[in-house]
């Protein structure tokens, strides 16, 4: 089993990219995402370019897509196409861990990099540099009853 080229620790997250842009021409990036039963998870957000897939590896994430559950267990999948509004939480009693792919990379480790250095700053983050960050990334939060 081949390492993970990079870990990111977001809060109580993990993120293990396996490629990015930079292996696919930009192409696309594929990391693995490890979330905590009942952990902080990003805002409801749309992504203005970038498509996502998620596929379950261990445990459950309920992903939101356009208003809809959908939870990802092991062997599932979730197709979160650009502009629509989504999110996720594990809201089990068990960790999760589930394989995202990004098409194309735009969205890549320097993304979770940023947001992991804003968390880490200590105390409860500020909404609108949160926001801030994400936009410069091409990730749009949707305030709650927005969409």
């Amino acid at each position: 089993m081949v390492p993970p080229k990079e870990i990111i620790q977001i809060g109580s997250i993990e993120i293990r990219f396996l490629l990015d842009g930079e292996d696919t021409g930009g192409r696309a990036c594929m990391f693995e995402v490890l979330v905590p039963a009942g952990a902080k998870v990003p805002a409801p957000h749309y992504h203005e370019q970038v498509d996502e897939l998620s596929y379950g590896l261990e445990g459950v994430l309920t992903w939101t897509v356009d208003g809809r559950a959908i939870p990802v267990g092991p062997g599932d999948r979730c197709f979160i196409p650009r502009g629509v509004v989504h999110h996720f939480v594990n809201a089990g009693s068990e960790p999760s861990r589930t394989l995202s792919v990004l098409t194309p990379a735009t969205i890549g480790p320097q993304y979770f990099r940023d947001m992991a250095a804003l968390l880490a700053s200590g105390g409860p983050p500020e909404p609108a540099r949160v926001a801030e960050v994400m936009r410069r990334h091409g990730l749009i939060v949707v305030p709650p009853g927005a969409r």
